[in-house]
Formats: structure tokens, C-alpha cells, sequence
């Protein structure tokens, strides 16, 4: 433990050390009272003296505590030689420095060593020289020598209560940053997953509107039923964003589970909606399965259908073609979901940031467990392939 340093110190410290300090100068006058022949009388100037020395040395005990428990128990030392007798009351002092050693050593094997030391220092000090020992002095000298041993061990266990205390409230601290840590990362996690969401579907949906708007404007002198048409799906896209939209930002406003149930994530269940709003804005797309298709995971059926639809989205905005092929490749631990074209590519417009549809596909496959990539064909065109995990195939088969 830390010793106390040598700033300036509160004021109910300052009390406590005066209160602390005027109790050990009573108990060392009072032990004064009894005479070696066990007859009491008033303190003798020995007394005043051991008090005032041994009880001196006191407020220095946290700055220097072996400094004050030597000087203490050398004061205990000089009591018998000034006609005192040796007892716990006049060495109270010693005993108060041992409690404070003991609270603050460095090492337990040095506070033990400094306690056992005082300890015996007082057991052969009130040892008579001459004479016989009797039940008496037997008596006093063990509880001289046990007193100060008494007090050691209470600043040796008040000293690991504080070391307890202190480990509980930095694992409390440490358990309270790792909530916060963890609630941030959740948040952060969540903040990306719906900013990803907005991206797939905004851009979906006006790509569609905007390619609908255009064949209408291309259309309206030359064949008004097929403009009438357009401007009729341009209708039910621009409705379908916004209520998916309102779905996806009535998440930020939900505080809690108290929300009405929401409607399904979609899946490759609704590709063939998917492919039809595609062909819709002038984009053909053929579909083809290899192997035998089976039930996926809800977060992995969610990656496979935004995946599917953000390529369209950009083959639809980028690719300048009028065809695309989607291909869905079935084998016994995983699925491939491939969506190719035969255009030229994205065009690069000045003054435009780069999109984050590869990044966000990118982004979903590897939380799903799974892996993707986008490149040029050798061929021609664009092609963007991912590969997701499936669940395990029961041994027993389906039951």
C-alpha cells in the first residue's frame, strides 16, 4: 500500500491524529500510576517523559512508520531503567505504531519482522534482571510482549480488508467500462446494420423509380398506354419505398419492446417479386438453380435476398445493359449466390463519392458467416458471387 505523502492533510485527519495522540498521552500517564511494588501514586516526571517522547513521535507514524515504531519502542525500552513498570497501558504508543506498520508496509514479511521484533524488544525489557519471576510479573510480561503481536495482526487484516475493498471496486469500475464498451459496440453494430438497410433499400427502390420515370419520358408521345403503364408502377415503387422506409427508421424510433409486431424480413421467398420490379424498369433477369434448395437461416436468407437485389440495383444503375443472370448453387454446407451481367461497367462521374453496395454486401456476407467477391469477368461484364454458410444436414434426415 501507498504511504501518505506529504501534502497538506484534510481537516478531520488533523482530529482524528490529535485525538489519537492525546489517548496514547493518558494511557502512558496512567500507566505511570502503578509503581514497581504495585502501589499507585501520582505520575512521576519519568512518566511525563516517556509520555511526552514516545507520544511525540505519533503524527509521524504515516510518513515514517518504522522511524516511529523504533523510536516508540525505544521509549518502552527506557521504562524499566526510570524506576517504571513495563505494562500495555505505558506502551501504548508502541502499540499504536505497530497497527500503523503493519496497515502500511510494503511487504507482509517486513511488517511481521518489525512486529515480532517489538514484541520481543518488550518481553526482554520488562524481564526482571535479578530475582525470581513470579505469577505476576509472568503475567504482565506476556501480555506486554502479546499487545503489540494483538495489534500487528489488526493492521495486517484491516490492511487486506482495504486491499479487498479496493479490488471489488476496481473490478466494478472495470465491469462498468466493459458494459459501456459493450453498449457502444451494440450500438455502433446497430447504427451500421440499419445504415445498411436505408442503403439497400433507398437505392433500390428509386433506381427502379428512376429507370420507370425515364422509359414514361421516352414513351409519352409515341405510346401513352405504355407511359400510362410506367407511370403506374412508378406509383407502387415510390409507395412500396416509403413503407419500407417507414419501417426501416421506425426502428431508431422504438425505445423499448413495446412495439407492434413488424413485418418479415424478406428471403429468397420473395426473389421472384424482386426479379419482377426488375423487369419492370427494362431489366431481364434470368434465374437458374444448381442442387436442391434448402431452408436457410433467417440472418443468411436476409444476406442472400440483399444481396441479390443490391447487385441488380447495380447492374440496373452502372452495368448499361438490359439482361442479367442470377444463379443459385446448392451443395450439402453452403450456397453460392452469383449475379452476373454482360455490360460495361460502372462509369466513373467527376465530383461523385464512390457508393458503399460492394461494401455493404461485403459487410453482410462476412456477418453471416460467409464470403464474397466482386470483380470484372474475363468475358465481359460484372460479376458478384457469395458464398453462405447452410445448417448442418440432420443425420436421421427430415422428420
Amino acid at each position: 500500500m501507498t504511504k501518505t505523502g506529504g501534502g497538506p492533510r484534510p481537516r478531520g485527519a488533523w482530529w482524528r491524529e490529535g485525538a489519537v495522540t492525546a489517548t496514547a498521552y493518558a494511557l502512558c500517564l496512567l500507566g505511570g500510576v502503578v509503581q514497581v511494588d504495585d502501589t499507585l501514586t501520582a505520575p512521576p516526571a519519568a512518566a511525563y517523559v516517556i509520555a511526552v517522547v514516545s507520544c511525540a513521535v505519533l503524527p509521524l507514524r504515516h510518513r515514517a512508520p518504522l522511524a516511529a515504531l523504533a523510536a516508540t519502542t525505544a521509549s518502552g525500552v527506557l521504562v524499566a531503567p526510570l524506576g517504571l513498570l513495563l505494562s500495555p497501558l505505558i506502551v501504548a504508543p508502541a502499540l499504536i505504531t505497530a497497527y500503523s506498520y503493519a496497515l502500511t508496509a510494503r511487504t507482509e514479511r517486513r511488517a511481521a519482522g518489525a512486529v515480532v521484533g517489538t514484541s520481543v524488544v518488550l518481553l526482554v525489557s520488562s524481564t526482571p534482571l535479578f530475582g525470581g519471576v513470579s505469577w505476576q510479573d509472568a503475567s504482565r510480561m506476556g501480555s506486554v510482549a502479546a499487545f503489540p503481536l494483538m495489534a500487528g495482526v489488526l493492521g495486517h487484516s484491516v490492511r487486506n480488508r482495504r486491499a479487498y475493498l479496493a479490488a471489488v471496486e476496481e473490478r466494478a469500475r472495470r465491469a462498468e467500462e466493459s458494459r459501456d464498451g459493450e453498449a457502444r459496440r451494440r450500438v455502433a453494430e446497430e447504427r451500421v446494420r440499419i445504415a445498411r438497410e436505408l442503403h439497400d433499400l433507398v437505392a433500390h427502390q428509386i433506381t427502379l423509380a428512376n429507370a420507370q420515370a425515364t422509359v414514361a419520358a421516352h414513351l409519352f408521345d409515341i405510346r401513352p398506354e405504355q407511359t400510362r403503364k410506367s407511370l403506374g408502377e412508378l406509383v407502387e415503387t415510390t409507395g412500396h419505398a416509403l413503407d419500407e422506409l417507414r419501417s426501416t427508421v421506425g426502428l431508431l424510433r422504438q425505445s423499448g419492446d413495446t412495439a407492434g409486431p413488424a413485418e418479415p424480413a424478406p428471403g429468397l421467398s420473395r426473389l421472384p417479386a424482386l426479379l419482377a420490379s426488375f423487369r419492370g424498369a427494362g431489366l431481364e433477369v434470368s434465374v437458374e438453380q444448381e442442387g436442391t434448395a434448402r431452408p436457410l437461416a433467417p440472418g443468411v436468407d436476409l444476406t442472400a435476398y440483399r444481396i441479390v437485389q443490391e447487385a441488380l440495383t447495380n447492374v440496373t444503375k452502372h452495368a448499361a445493359t438490359g439482361t442479367a443472370r442470377v444463379l443459385l448453387a446448392w451443395s450439402r454446407d453452403r450456397v453460392t449466390v452469383t449475379v452476373a451481367d454482360d455490360g460495361e461497367g460502372a462509369v466513373a462521374v467527376p465530383g461523385r463519392p464512390p457508393g458503399y453496395g460492394l461494401i455493404g454486401m461485403r459487410e453482410r456476407a462476412t456477418a453471416a458467416g460467409g464470403q464474397l467477391s466482386a470483380g470484372r469477368r474475363p468475358e465481359g461484364g460484372f460479376l458478384v458471387s457469395a458464398e453462405l454458410p447452410l445448417p448442418p444436414v440432420r443425420s436421421g434426415g427430415a422428420s
